[in-house]
């Protein structure tokens, strides 16, 4: 069975990312549809799969972060407006029935993903 799943890490702090407001969205001809929101754990993952099962299905999905509520409120000297606001990662699900798992690693000021296990 297929699913998707995130988690994010702050590696500026070297703890996990928790409580980052995230929304998932599914897009087809260039329009987005919300299929969910969530907010990281205290590990920095969502308690369930965004997607999982027959909800999966072969496409192009974004995953949004909110880094830039999340940092502003560990890191009181940022500028504002932040330099990482919301941050976009853009994806494709090729085999719907396969594990999906998409990390963000972020500081105030750099991100990467990748695609995890």
């Amino acid at each position: 069975m297929g699913r998707l799943t995130t988690h994010v890490l702050d590696t500026a702090h070297g703890k996990p990312g928790a409580g980052v407001a995230l929304a998932l969205y599914r897009l087809e001809a260039q329009q987005r549809t919300l299929l969910c929101q969530r907010v990281t754990d205290p590990d920095g993952r969502c308690a369930q799969p965004l997607l999982e099962g027959a909800a999966l299905l072969a496409g192009i999905y974004e995953l949004d972060f909110d880094l830039g509520t999340y940092f502003g409120s560990l890191d009181a000297a940022l500028p504002q407006p932040a330099f990482l606001g919301i941050v976009t990662l853009r994806f494709g699900v090729a085999d719907p029935g396969a594990h999906y798992h998409v990390p963000l690693v972020a500081t105030p000021w750099s991100y990467s993903t990748y695609r995890g296990s």
